[in-house]
């Protein structure tokens, strides 16, 4: 898993009218659950940018002044009109306690029934793992090249390849491949037959 570090100051004051003048001096009201209690504290909102405009999980350092927290973040609100970042939940990373977080999906490949005119529909792009710290992986890697028109690919079909338990349910599917009006034939390719001679393919034509 991918880490960085943020500067941060611990919150005295809570509250709407607390945060509001947070914001105006440019600053993001947080909170860190699952320790022993919540921690509150705000931080630059440019120490945002990277937790906010990727898809990627981070390992966060929270460096509060003479106290350093890990965590991971949990939940990012914006503003609905100005898209300025209202508000961070983060979720404490503590050794030996198995934490859920939603981990991003990675398809890698082109699905052979996409290159033969289907459409690939994509259902979910995150899933739920639990795991301890050290064991969440930085993405799920999932390969669709072999996937054909009508197949999907569900949670349950997912071979783990870490210390780590999907929470999604097993039935749920990650993406699949629809049929279109562009679709070709699918047909396969035995590269193990021998290829006729000449003289047989034109004896074939006669025929």
């Amino acid at each position: 898993m991918k880490s960085l570090e943020i500067k941060g100051a611990l919150r005295t004051e809570l509250g709407t009218k607390h945060a509001i003048h947070l914001r105006r001096e440019g600053q993001v009201p947080c909170v860190v659950y699952g320790g022993e209690a919540p921690i509150h504290f705000s931080a630059d909102t440019a120490a945002f940018r990277t937790l906010a405009y990727t898809p990627d999980v981070y390992a966060v350092t929270i460096n509060l002044g003479s106290k350093s927290v890990k965590a991971v973040m949990m939940d990012l609100q914006f503003h609905p009109v100005t898209d300025a970042i209202l508000h961070v939940d983060f979720m404490e990373l503590v050794d030996g306690k198995a934490v859920q977080v939603d981990i991003p999906i990675s398809l890698m490949g082109v699905a052979r029934g996409v290159r033969n005119g289907g459409r690939m529909k994509q259902n979910l792009r995150k899933l739920s793992v639990k795991a301890l710290p050290m064991n969440l992986p930085a993405n799920i890697e999932i390969n669709i090249s072999d996937l054909r028109i009508g197949q999907s690919i569900k949670v349950e079909d997912l071979k783990k390849t870490g210390d780590f338990e999907f929470i999604n349910s097993g039935g749920a599917v990650i993406v699949s491949i629809a049929t279109s009006r562009k679709v070709v034939a699918d047909e396969e390719e035995d590269e193990d037959a021998p290829e006729a001679s000449s003289e047989a393919n034109e004896a074939a034509a006669e025929a």
